[in-house]
């Protein structure tokens, strides 16, 4: 059984952003890990591991708009099914 279930990955497209703010932001208010955000201040590539990703899908929505959502049920994966 893993800790942190679903692969959580998606763009954000905004203004001004701040990958280092935003991962002190995910380190902060969110249980996961394998977290990856990186880009400029216009793009961020997001990728988590949590068992919560609306969460991050909502807080990433606030910073501009989000795109290219995935989230991936990786315990499903591990089992060989779809998901």
């Amino acid at each position: 059984m893993l800790e942190f279930k679903y692969d959580t990955q998606l763009l954000i497209e905004g203004k001004n952003l701040d990958e280092d703010v935003i991962n002190d932001y995910f380190t902060r208010n969110f249980k996961g890990d394998c977290l990856l955000a990186v880009g400029d201040e216009d793009l961020i590539k997001i990728h988590f591991h949590t068992n919560e990703p609306w969460k991050v899908l909502e807080y990433c929505s606030t910073l501009g708009e989000i795109y290219d959502i995935v989230v991936e049920d990786m315990d499903r994966q591990a089992r060989e099914l779809q998901g």
